[in-house]
């Protein structure tokens, strides 16, 4: 057998991934589904609110664009969309105005439509506070609310929704039949959990480097790095869908996607500037790129950006090249929609709350001024809202679901739901169709939990339970749909004695003996 006839045979295992991959979906009969995916520009506009605070904070140079990045798969008999914003979180009323116009516009069922946000601290005025949330309360408390917080801007919302609805339309005007792949790589070193135990029996978060009273993480980290991408016949990369587990709070300076632009920058450096890369946010309520353990002077914003975006970027790479494309069918799509109510803060609490925060903020300390504030405005949504509304959806492409829950979802969650998943590959994602905070888990909100994220606020003050609600409902939802098949490559013809004339034989080049003399 001559090399180049051993090399046809597929002899190397890593040289299949040079065959046209449409051939992979020809072997094994299943229809390809047809794909599309595209983009728009979400960007605010300098002098905006900078949203992630409990305050105001206003944005004043530019980085890079914010993105809404879509796909739409669909398998002949139904379509799904997903959808990944470059966003702190999105509003519930949005994620509803949006999906009735995409049905309008292109037909796609509401349920069958995803919306996810990245987390991005350097992203457009999303929240935490919507315009008209508070015109119930009295005067002061709209004072703190509209004034004193930080607050949407319904202008730039209204173009977000439309640049949602746009890039969702766009992106199923250009479906096509299109191979897919579907792998998962590792990355451990980008996203780390901020919360410790410590010798006080509590846990804290960020309790600083070089603590002596760290014992160690109160938490996992999950170094999935999820991926499906899509391919042209001639085995282009058309676009991809991304997902992992990390804070999006490298700020690297300015207006920016955050580490997700590093993200899109590293990916599409190896496989073309046309490349949409679709990020959806795993449960990262709790992991940050901060490494409390680490003894050395955090890095810059820009080059924490890089660390960040480059290592998951360069992972998603690995798994977008060793992948084999064929047909991801089915897809589906379920939902559930529940009430969660919500924490009460005691009278106590209240009235206490209330005499800190008419005082001046310098004379309080800013910490328990703000805090203070956060449950004089929680007492005015109880009023009325004392449940909050809670979607959680599974979108399925083939072997993989996506499992959303609406909040900044503890970590734990979304490893139990992977567990637990009847599919092969499971991608939680947080911030979807809706926002309702941290969801710590019920030992966090124990004595002997703690931390920022399981403070009482305005923002998060839901129950205890509330986060194995949404793992339990995420679980059962995947449950009611059967999984695909993962694509692979044809095997090879079977193995004939040298000589045979057919199929994969020793190499006559290479099965001798040492030759010494």
């Amino acid at each position: 057998m001559q090399r180049r006839d051993f090399f046809k045979l597929g002899g190397l295992l890593g040289l299949q991934g040079l065959r046209p991959l449409t051939s992979w979906a020809q072997a094994s009969g299943a229809p390809l589904l047809k794909v599309g995916y595209a983009e728009r520009d979400i960007s605010p506009e300098i002098g905006m609110e900078q949203p992630g605070g409990y305050g105001k904070s206003f944005h004043r140079t530019f980085h890079d664009p914010c993105k809404a990045r879509a796909v739409v798969f669909d398998d002949g008999a139904k379509r799904v969309a997903l959808v990944g914003l470059d966003a702190l979180l999105v509003l519930r009323e949005d994620v509803l105005a949006a999906r009735q116009e995409i049905q309008r516009r292109c037909g796609i069922a509401p349920d069958s439509v995803m919306i996810g946000a990245s987390h991005s601290h350097s992203s457009g005025p999303v929240g935490m506070i919507r315009p008209g949330d508070f015109d119930h309360a009295s005067a002061f408390v709209k004072e703190l609310a509209y004034e004193k917080s930080s607050n949407a801007d319904l202008k730039y919302l209204d173009m977000m929704r439309r640049q949602i609805v746009d890039a969702v339309c766009d992106a199923d005007q250009k479906r096509k039949e299109l191979a897919c792949g579907i792998g998962s790589g590792r990355e451990d070193r980008a996203g780390f959990n901020r919360r410790f135990r410590m010798k006080n029996g509590q846990s804290w978060t960020h309790p600083g480097k070089g603590n002596p009273d760290i014992i160690g993480p109160a938490g996992p980290i999950d170094p999935e790095v999820g991926v499906i991408g899509t391919f042209d016949p001639d085995g282009n990369l058309v676009g991809c869908v991304v997902n992992y587990a990390c804070h999006a709070t490298t700020s690297p300076g300015g207006i920016s996607a955050n580490w997700v632009y590093d993200l899109e920058r590293t990916i599409r450096g190896q496989f073309g500037s046309h490349v949409v890369v679709v990020f959806v946010q795993g449960a990262s309520g709790d992991i940050t790129q901060v490494d409390n353990l680490d003894p050395h002077v955090n890095p810059s914003g820009k080059k924490w950006s890089q660390i960040v975006g480059g290592r998951v970027g360069a992972e998603s790479i690995k798994v977008l090249l060793s992948m084999h494309a064929g047909s991801l069918a089915p897809v589906a799509a379920a939902q559930t929609v529940m009430q969660i109510p919500r924490r009460r803060p005691s009278p106590e609490r209240l009235k206490r709350s209330l005499e800190l925060v008419k005082k001046d903020i310098k004379e309080v300390g800013a910490t328990d001024w703000i805090f203070a504030k956060e449950i004089v405005l929680l007492d005015a949504i109880l009023q009325k809202a004392p449940s909050a509304e809670v979607e959680v959806q599974a979108i399925q492409v083939g072997p993989a679901v996506f499992v959303s829950n609406p909040a900044e979802y503890f970590c734990d969650f979304g490893l139990d739901i992977k567990r637990r998943s009847p599919f092969p590959f499971t991608y939680p994602v947080e911030l979807a169709n809706g926002c309702v905070g941290y969801v710590p888990t019920a030992e966090a909100l124990s004595p002997t939990g703690g931390g920022y994220e399981t403070r009482l606020t305005a923002y998060s003050n839901l129950e205890p339970a509330a986060g194995q609600k949404m793992a339990d409902a995420g679980v059962q939802l995947a449950s009611r749909l059967t999984p695909g098949p993962v694509p692979r490559p044809e095997l090879a013809p079977p193995f004939q004695p040298a000589g045979a004339g057919i199929g994969p034989s020793p190499w006559t080049y290479g099965n001798v003996p040492p030759e010494v003399r």
